[in-house]
Formats: structure tokens, C-alpha cells, sequence
């Protein structure tokens, strides 16, 4: 394996990890959506109320794709949009009674997930490959 590989290979982790989690969902019965709803979902379990601009800070993702991503996510009765009283440009998200049920589920298809991508790697091995990813990650 030449150095350029290491790219590849973290994009096929990502696609893999990414397939692996869809197919999970869909085993508990959650169908239309992808890894970046979760990503939003996953946000608002840690914090029940964010602007859209939290989401889209938290998640990495634009604001334009990060209102495509909620207002499906509303569609799907999973979270709900308020508009702020004061400064009306403001919206926040909040999950519905659905959307928190999903919590749950999530944390069992995390620790799947976990399960399956550190398998036979040991601890010492799993903490260096933190470090070098984050290492990269910080090189951008």
C-alpha cells in the first residue's frame, strides 16, 4: 500500500461506515433517512434546542443543505422549526416525541457500528489512530 492510498481507504471507511449505519436503521424500522439527518438527530439529543446555524456548524454542513436535511426531518415527524419571537432570521430545532424514540435505536447502532470497526484492533492501536486522525483532520 503506497502513502495516496491512505485517502482512498479513509473514503471507503466513510462509504462502508456510512452503509453499514443506513442498513442498521433500516433494520429498526427507519427508513428515509441518511447519515446526515442522524447527524442532526444525534445533535439534538446532546443539546434539545439549536439554530439552524448551531446544526450547521455542529454537522460540517452548509446552511442551505442543512435546511434541505431539516425540513425532511420535519416531513418525517421527527423534529419541529420555531422561529424565533425576537429575531425572526432565527430558527430553532427541536426533536418531537418521535424524534427522541430514536435515541435509543441510535446508541445501539452506535455501539454496533463501534463494535464492528474496532474489531481486533487493540487499545493502544485504537488510541494512535485517534491521534493521527486527528492530527490530519487539524492539517486543514
Amino acid at each position: 500500500m503506497e502513502k495516496r492510498d491512505a485517502i482512498s481507504l479513509i473514503s471507503k471507511i466513510k462509504n462502508k461506515v456510512n452503509r453499514f449505519i443506513v442498513a442498521e436503521m433500516m433494520k429498526h424500522g427507519i427508513d428515509g433517512i441518511i447519515t446526515s439527518h442522524g447527524d442532526i438527530i444525534y445533535a439534538l439529543f446532546k443539546k434539545p434546542r439549536l439554530t439552524m446555524a448551531d446544526i450547521s456548524k455542529t454537522i460540517g454542513k452548509d446552511k442551505s443543505t442543512v435546511t434541505a436535511l431539516v425540513d425532511k426531518l420535519v416531513r418525517l415527524g421527527y423534529v419541529t422549526k420555531e422561529r424565533d419571537r425576537e429575531d425572526t432570521r432565527v430558527v430553532y430545532v427541536t426533536l418531537t416525541p418521535k424524534g427522541s424514540e430514536l435515541e435509543p435505536i441510535f446508541e445501539t447502532i452506535s455501539k454496533e457500528m463501534l463494535d464492528v470497526f474496532y474489531l481486533n484492533i487493540s487499545e493502544k492501536e485504537k488510541e494512535d489512530l485517534l491521534n493521527i486522525l486527528k492530527k490530519v483532520y487539524d492539517n486543514f
